[in-house]
């Protein structure tokens, strides 16, 4: 830090132009248990939002705007301290948007790809902020792609969908000449970080913390050696709509969820790949049950692992009613990835993740498509920060089916590979819909 800057920092916190917070239980995980350095670009969390409509600079700057003021991530920064930073929350910031307007070879689709991935790839300046970013690529008056780049540590898969919304409600409030502000979100970020820490009492993360050491205890990697990061790749696959209805079905039947039975296949499929029978994965979990956070922008997922033993004698049905039972007790005592990673004692390794290597998602948060009088906007995301594991596949409903997204690291797999175990994920989900009183064995075979 030069002494400039040192200089401002004072000045902003005596004048009050910023004050400082602890970080949240989810941001000292980026800094205390990944693999990756908080400033890798595996940190940012990315979407393109396909606007068609008249949008205007003037608007659009003052509605992203608008949205700054309401949420205070995109005022937020990271002052370094002794032991760890201090959340940086300033009262004024201005709009950090750029607009571009394309010449008609740059509105192809391979060249969109291409300016989007420098947006998403553009380091942060943790210090000086803002940890956001977003360009408007105008092919034409009335047709324009935003890019949107956040930083992790401010920012979970859900905070996109909350974006949007804030934006375009600013933006409409604008075309109607409502002077007056967003209203307030009813609960700041950093008013649920202190309410999280009032909350997590030594007493009660003792108690959950026995539960993951016995649950956890035992050799539990399916790849032991670490990696040195390689560039992160993302591999797109389909459940036909037709399939997702049979293992909704079937789920419904066995009194389990899509998720828990979604998870036990996927764990049958990974099996099979990798030929280990205990199988770990780590879960996201919203931590947004609470109405007063479901409409602020910022970092509050965690992770709970979730462990099973595929036994291939095994009637499919019982392991799938097994998985459903594992996921109910797993996230009955889900705590703070960090404090469960302190718990155990696992210390962050260059290139290993804590506790597991592949990661497993089902996406539920909102992803709008807004529409108003001549202007339709459609939100896609394109990154959401888990490329920091070996491996992760995330599934995402949407009418035609369910996307599966494979993020891997290219050093690690070939997209050959993953072709490979999506294909085996495939065949596990049409046999368990076929014959889920037949043998895990039989499935495989």
């Amino acid at each position: 830090m030069s002494p400039d800057q040192r200089s401002r920092l004072k000045q902003w916190i005596e004048s009050g132009e910023a004050q400082l917070y602890p970080l949240t239980f989810p941001q000292r995980e980026l800094w205390e248990t990944s693999p990756l350095p908080v400033t890798d670009a595996a940190n940012h969390i990315c979407c393109l939002i396909e606007v068609h409509g008249l949008l205007t600079e003037r608007d659009c700057r003052a509605a992203v705007q608008r949205v700054a003021e309401r949420q205070e991530v995109l005022r937020l920064s990271f002052l370094p301290g002794k032991e760890r930073p201090l959340q940086m929350v300033r009262k004024n910031c201005e709009a950090n948007v750029v607009f571009r307007d394309l010449a008609p070879a740059d509105g192809e689709p391979e060249r969109i790809e291409e300016l989007v991935t420098e947006v998403f790839s553009e380091p942060f300046d943790l210090l000086q902020g803002p940890l956001y970013r977003m360009v408007d690529l105008r092919r034409t008056a009335d047709d324009h792609v935003l890019a949107f780049a956040i930083h992790h540590a401010i920012a979970d898969g859900w905070s996109l969908g909350v974006f949007m919304q804030d934006l375009f409600a600013a933006y409409v409030q604008l075309l109607v000449g409502a002077e007056q502000p967003l209203p307030p979100v009813p609960l700041s970020y950093t008013g649920w970080g202190a309410t999280e820490r009032a909350f997590w009492q030594p007493a009660l993360l003792e108690k959950r913390a026995a539960f993951w050491k016995s649950n956890l205890a035992g050799p539990r990697r399916i790849w032991s050696a670490p990696i040195t990061p390689g560039a992160p790749r993302r591999w797109l696959s389909k459940i036909p709509a037709a399939q997702a209805s049979e293992i909704q079905e079937l789920a419904r039947r066995n009194g389990a969820t899509f998720f828990s039975t979604l998870l036990g296949a996927f764990q049958i499929a990974l099996s099979k790949w990798t030929g280990a029978e205990d199988v770990l994965v780590g879960a996201p979990v919203a931590n947004r049950s609470k109405q007063t956070v479901r409409e602020t922008m910022g970092y509050y997922a965690s992770i709970v692992p979730l462990r099973s033993q595929v036994d291939r004698s095994c009637l499919v049905s019982d392991h799938l009613r097994a998985v459903h039972q594992m996921t109910i007790d797993s996230f009955a005592n889900a705590m703070p990835f960090v404090e469960m990673a302190r718990a155990l004692d696992e210390h962050p390794t260059p290139g290993l993740n804590p506790l597991f290597e592949v990661r497993f998602a089902l996406q539920n948060h909102p992803m709008p498509e807004v529409a108003a009088p001549n202007l339709s906007a459609r939100l896609t995301m394109r990154s959401t920060g888990t490329p920091r594991f070996q491996l992760a596949c995330e599934i995402t409903e949407d009418r035609a089916g369910s996307e599966v997204a494979w993020l891997f690291r290219e050093n690690l797999f070939s997209q050959r590979d993953i072709e490979d175990l999506d294909g085996i994920f495939q065949r596990v989900l049409a046999g368990i819909g076929r014959s889920p009183e037949g043998r895990i064995s039989e499935l495989l075979n």
